[in-house]
Order: C-alpha cells, then sequence, then structure tokens
C-alpha cells in the first residue's frame, strides 16, 4: 500500500451528489478504497442543486474553523453546503451554491482569457457558463481552505467542467499541489462524432495520424467547442499532475491537448457490490425468464419459435450511433441474420437495443399482447393444482397421459378462447415504444439492413429506447437485472475512452465483447487471452467498418454455436477479469499521481 504524500485531498467534480454520467460511477465506486488512504482527510466538492440533493446529501453544521469563510464568501454570493454524500463511505462533501455569483460570469471569462488564452466569446450556453462559475468558486474555496488547514493539499479537478477552478488556484499560486484528469477529450469526442477515425493514418507509409496532422485549436472553432477545448488544454497543461483513465485516451491527450500524461487511472469497480457467480448464475435464470415471457408475448401473438433455443445479445450506452458502435452492430446482425438463415439454424438470437431516446408511450398493441398474455398464465396458474393431481394420478395408475385426462375441460375450453385473442396478424414491432422523432436513425438502418422481424428472420430486433428503470411496465427489469438476463454483451464502440459497460457485464456474470478503440479493450489486450477469454477484444483500429462488420458477425455466429459449458465457461472467465479490475487493486494508481503532484509543487 503506497504512502500518501498529501494531508488532505479535495475531489472536485461536476458529478459530485449531481449524477450526469459515466463519471459519477467512477468517483462513487471508488471512495472506500480512497478512504483506506486519506481517511476522513479526504472532501468531494460539487454544485448544489436544490432538486437533486435529496437522498444524495446529508447537510451538516459548518466545522466551527470554517463558518468565517463561510460568511466571507456568502458575502460575495459563493453559498456552502457542508456534509455527507450518502453513497458507500459517506465521504466529507462541501457543495457550492452559486447562483449568487453567477454576476461575475464575464469576469471570469476575461480572467481565462487574459492569464491562460480561453476564448470564451462564443460560448455561452447554460452547460458552459454553469460549470464555469461553479468550478472558479470552487478554487476560491480550496485556497481558504488550504489557508486555514495549512497542510500539505492535493486537489484533483475532472473534465473541463472543473478546469477553472485548477487554472484560478494556478493564477493565484494557491499552496496547492493540482490534479487535472480528463475521461475524454473534448475534441477527441467532437471529432469521431463527424465519422473522423483518430488515429487513422491518412497517406499510405506516413507516420503521422489523423489527430498529429490537424490544427486541433482551429478545428475547435469548426464544432464550436473552442471554449471547452481551451479550459481542458490549460488545465492538462497547468496541472501539476496530468492523468487520463486509458492508453487510448492518453494517446489522443498527448496529440490534442499537447502533454502526454504523467499517469494512466484506469476505471475499475467495487466488486463487493456484484452478487458472486454462484449469485449471478441464480439471478440469470430468473431473469432470463422474465425477458422469454417478455419475449413470448412480443412475438407469438404474430408467429412462434423455440424459446429454449434462444440467445439474448444486447447493446447498451447513449444514443451515439457511430461512437458506440450502433451502425456496426445492426450491420454486424444482418450479416448473422442471413447466415443462420442460410444454414437453417435452429437458434433464435433476440438482440436488443438498450438506448434511450424521446418517446411519447409505450405501443398499445404490445400491451395488448401483454394483457391477452398474462389472461392465459393467470388462468393456467389457477388450475396449476388439479393439473398436478391430474399429472400425479395418471403417473401412478400407470395411465397414458392425455390432454384430456390432465386438463379440465372448462380450461381448455376458455384457454382456446383466449389464445384466439391472443393471436394477431402483421410483424412484430422493431421498436417498444413510441419514438417523438419522426425518422429514427436507428429504426431506418435496421429497415435499410433488412431487420424487420418477419417470421423467417433468425435475428429479431428489440430496440427498447428507455431507461431500465425496473419498473417500465414491460420488462420491468432494472439495467443490471436485463444485463444478468441476456448471453452477451456487444459494445463495437469506435470512441470510448474507457467503456464501463463490458466491465459491469463481466462483473455480473456475463460475456461481452468491446474494440481496441475503446480503452477497456485495451486493457483487457494487455491480459494473456484465454480460449474462453471472456471479455472478447475485436480490432477496430485501422480497420475499415466493412472489416469490422463482417468480423462482428463472424464472431456472433462462433458465439451462438457455443455450446452451454462453453458459454459458462466464458461466463466464470468474464467474472475473474472483472475482479482484477477491482478498486481495491486500481485505486493506488490515484496516489501516485496526488504523490507526483505534491512533488512538483512541494519539492518532497
Amino acid at each position: 500500500m503506497s504512502k500518501t504524500k498529501a494531508e488532505h485531498l479535495f475531489e472536485v467534480s461536476w458529478e459530485i451528489c449531481n449524477k450526469v454520467g459515466g463519471i459519477w460511477t467512477v468517483i462513487s465506486s471508488k471512495v472506500e478504497q480512497i478512504e483506506r488512504y486519506y481517511k476522513r482527510n479526504y472532501t468531494c466538492i460539487g454544485p448544489y442543486f436544490s432538486d437533486k440533493v435529496a437522498g444524495q446529501f446529508e447537510e451538516e453544521p459548518a466545522p466551527e474553523e470554517c463558518k468565517g469563510m463561510c460568511n466571507e464568501l456568502e458575502t460575495q454570493g459563493i453559498l456552502l453546503h457542508f456534509g455527507k454524500w450518502l453513497i458507500k463511505g459517506e465521504p466529507n462533501a462541501i457543495l457550492i451554491d452559486f447562483t449568487n455569483f453567477r454576476f461575475k460570469t464575464d469576469e471570469i471569462k476575461k480572467e481565462l482569457w487574459d492569464n491562460f488564452k480561453v476564448d470564451s466569446m462564443s460560448s455561452n450556453s447554460i452547460d458552459y457558463n454553469e460549470p464555469i462559475v461553479w468550478s472558479y468558486a470552487a478554487g476560491i474555496v480550496i485556497e481558504k481552505l488550504a489557508q486555514i488547514y495549512n497542510k500539505k493539499i492535493v486537489a484533483q479537478f475532472h473534465e473541463w467542467l472543473a478546469g477553472p477552478g485548477l487554472l484560478y488556484l494556478k493564477k493565484n499560486n494557491a499552496n496547492v499541489a493540482t490534479v487535472f484528469t480528463t475521461h475524454a477529450t473534448v475534441m477527441g469526442r467532437a471529432l469521431a462524432s463527424a465519422n473522423i477515425d483518430l488515429f487513422c493514418k491518412p497517406k499510405k507509409g506516413s507516420d503521422k495520424c489523423n489527430l498529429q496532422l490537424m490544427d486541433i485549436d482551429k478545428e475547435s472553432y469548426k464544432y464550436h467547442t473552442e471554449g471547452k477545448h481551451m479550459i481542458e488544454k490549460a488545465s492538462a497543461n497547468n496541472a501539476d499532475s496530468f492523468t487520463t483513465v486509458s492508453e487510448i485516451t492518453g494517446l489522443e491527450a498527448t496529440y490534442v491537448l499537447k502533454r502526454k500524461p504523467d499517469k494512466i487511472l484506469p476505471n475499475g469497480l467495487d466488486n463487493d457490490k456484484f452478487p458472486t457467480f454462484e449469485e449471478a448464475s441464480i439471478e440469470h435464470r430468473i431473469h432470463r425468464n422474465q425477458v422469454r415471457e417478455f419475449v413470448m408475448y412480443y412475438f407469438f401473438p404474430y408467429y412462434q419459435f423455440d424459446i429454449k433455443k434462444t440467445l439474448f445479445f444486447f447493446l447498451a450506452g447513449r444514443y451515439e450511433l457511430k461512437n458506440k458502435g450502433i451502425d456496426i452492430y445492426i450491420k454486424a446482425l444482418a450479416k448473422l441474420n442471413a447466415r443462420l438463415k442460410a444454414e437453417k439454424s435452429e437458434k433464435t438470437i433476440i438482440a436488443f437495443i438498450w438506448v434511450p431516446t424521446a418517446v411519447r408511450g409505450i405501443k398499445t398493441d404490445i400491451l395488448d399482447n401483454k394483457t391477452a398474455f398474462h389472461d392465459i398464465k393467470d388462468e393456467l396458474l389457477e388450475e396449476t393444482n388439479n393439473i398436478s393431481k391430474n399429472i400425479l394420478y395418471s403417473i401412478v395408475s400407470k395411465q397414458d397421459l392425455a390432454k384430456e385426462t390432465v386438463f379440465p375441460k372448462k380450461f381448455l375450453e376458455d384457454t382456446k378462447r383466449k389464445v384466439l385473442k391472443f393471436k394477431k396478424e402483421g410483424i412484430p414491432s422493431l421498436v417498444t415504444h413510441e419514438l417523438q422523432q419522426y425518422g429514427d436513425p436507428i429504426i431506418n438502418l435496421l429497415l435499410e439492413s433488412g431487420l424487420d422481424n418477419r417470421e423467417d428472420d433468425k435475428v429479431k430486433m428489440i430496440f427498447y429506447p428507455i431507461y431500465l428503470t425496473g419498473a417500465d411496465g414491460l420488462l420491468d427489469l432494472s439495467y443490471y437485472e436485463s444485463m444478468q438476463a441476456s448471453h452477451l454483451g456487444v459494445f463495437p464502440s469506435f470512441y470510448e475512452p474507457w467503456g464501463y459497460t463490458p466491465l459491469e457485464a463481466a462483473a455480473l456474470g456475463v460475456s461481452s465483447v468491446t474494440t481496441d478503440l475503446a480503452g477497456f479493450g485495451k486493457y483487457i489486450l494487455k491480459k494473456k487471452q484465454k480460449r474462453h477469454p471472456g471479455i472478447f477484444v475485436l480490432r477496430r483500429m485501422d480497420k475499415t467498418d466493412d472489416e469490422i462488420v463482417e468480423n462482428l458477425a463472424r464472431f456472433m455466429h462462433r458465439f451462438a454455436k457455443f455450446t452451454k459449458q462453453g458459454r459458462v465457461k466464458n461466463k466464470i472467465e468474464a467474472k475473474k477479469l472483472a475482479e482484477r479490475a477491482d478498486w481495491k487493486k486500481l485505486v493506488s494508481n490515484y496516489i501516485l499521481a496526488h504523490n507526483k503532484a505534491i512533488e512538483k509543487k512541494y519539492g518532497v
């Protein structure tokens, strides 16, 4: 266990007590391990939003030594809330209400330009102005706390949103060592979204990739991201220690931000909150049966297939068609469908797309199907006792089992009527909900690819465009429960600085496939690949879309042919890989980054 050179750590993020994206998971899941090093000398700093703190934050009186500072800052428009963040470990937290500090917005922008050449002239949106005002206030707070504590202090700032706080400390030469962490560069994400392959070498024989050949600062104006990009670049270059979450993001940052990271901080999990392999196996069966019921009332009114020879694949994430590889997933599934049809496979693949977008409500025909299905199920449950008795009597009396002797006559008559009501003409929908957007890109691509849920299709598609809450009126499974029900997660990302989803899937005992353009994929490639790797990594770097589609289709075809024993071996290995990515093992990287900052600032 490395020894900390800092005597107090401040961790600053827009996502402290404010769940927005993946950084919330990164920080909250490692708190308990960070506290092993810093004990109670660890404080999280985030924004205060009154409508979001309920259940997230328990307010406490300000420490006696901080009351004078609080009064002084309140006169400037900065209101501090001290307390505990209500997550595992319950770390100290200071949330900053910057509502009355917003009048300083233009002054802050001027200072950023004068001192660091950050151009905010065209950056006037709320998603730019609010973080820079809050972060600047955080810098002021940390500077004053450093004066009160009189200790060796390190402050870690996450993403451009927290960057102005770091730059404030730098400008004022505060007695604080600083660490800046970028989880994904602003321009890397923007360029990837514009379908630019960041690491492709455009000229034959060239040793330079697209990122190296671009004037990134100039490009940022084309994408209207200059303010965010320049804060990020200035923060990276003025931090005492600069870090990223993966080797691929480190390479990206070297070209985009013009500084090579001092330390890579791979993201981990708190594996204690995930089930054991035995527990995961039980939960897989339970949740798989729930998904099977959903699939039956989704498809069986129109046609039937063998539900016991059906595998569930899924892709989950933000609605980023290119970056998340949704386009590759759909095109590869189309190829898989053609192959399974050609060989007259007995297998059926249900391929889910769990990607939220704007919806109006659940499709009424699916709700009708659900009602009719449960009507049949309830009828059966009511007669289960009598049916069981009839079966037992037939067995012990050595009579042949026959429909007429097993099932009561009235039950057969009632069920026949209900089954006829359950039947429908037509084709099952591609999507569970009515979408607000006309001409949805995912639906369009499914139709273009020939994936339209016809009876002869071996790959059936279900676009599930809402968050999996566990109480949505259809699956009624949480995100993790839905993953546990599945056989394979597919994440063919084009741009993914880390990629938590395959790691979460592995912790739940679910196999997955990722790519070497994802930070986690690169991390896995450094491990020795076994015959049953559990987490599969497809090569996507320097590959055309056609090549990756073909390779993914080939892999999914191979996976579909695995025996149950083969799938179990992969599940076991996936679980083992997740255990190696536990914060207990990975958090020491943070301590080394903090120590490097302390060494640079204090010379020790």
